[in-house]
């Protein structure tokens, strides 16, 4: 399917990208450090560019977690199923749970974003960092990752279920 190719792919290329920030971060952190531990002082940029960064790591990078199945997930049975069995689960789990909740949370953290900008919000913090509602925007992109990739996992499944020899044909 090519709306399937079409999420797996951008997924994948979001977290390619999104892969580079663990660096830099680790860099940041570096940076943090050896100013706190050499001047005896920190930077509250640096501190607030720390949580950004590990932020759009975490939300980015949702939707790439779950394309290559390195989310969290209890296998105390699902590990033994059948591919047809995983494949009525992850129907079921992506329609009942994760395509609502992901819609949820995207509607709202819009809202939260849209809030934020309206009011020009920035750190409360002296030094901090302007125009915290970047990162709350970052919220509704990462759920809207994570939404497409339910629905290509949605697809999937009903494609393992057709193709297979079970009574869902």
């Amino acid at each position: 399917m090519k709306i399937r190719h079409w999420i797996d792919q951008l997924n994948t290329k979001v977290g390619q990208v999104i892969s580079w920030l663990s660096g830099l971060l680790v860099l940041l952190v570096l940076v943090d450090v050896l100013y706190r531990r050499l001047l005896s002082d920190t930077q509250t940029w640096i501190m607030e560019l720390e949580w950004h960064l590990f932020s759009l790591l975490f939300l980015m990078a949702a939707g790439f977690a779950f394309r290559h199945d390195r989310h969290v997930r209890v296998d105390l049975f699902y590990d033994k199923f059948s591919p047809e069995d995983k494949a009525l689960v992850n129907l079921v789990g992506g329609i009942l749970f994760l395509l609502p909740w992901s819609a949820v949370m995207m509607i709202s953290a819009f809202q939260y974003g849209m809030d934020s900008l309206a009011i020009g919000e920035r750190s409360p913090d002296p030094g901090g960092l302007p125009a915290r509602y970047l990162i709350k925007f970052a919220i509704t992109g990462g759920f809207m990752l994570l939404f497409l990739q339910g629905i290509s996992s949605v697809l999937a499944s009903i494609s393992t279920l057709k193709n297979s020899r079970s009574p869902w044909k």
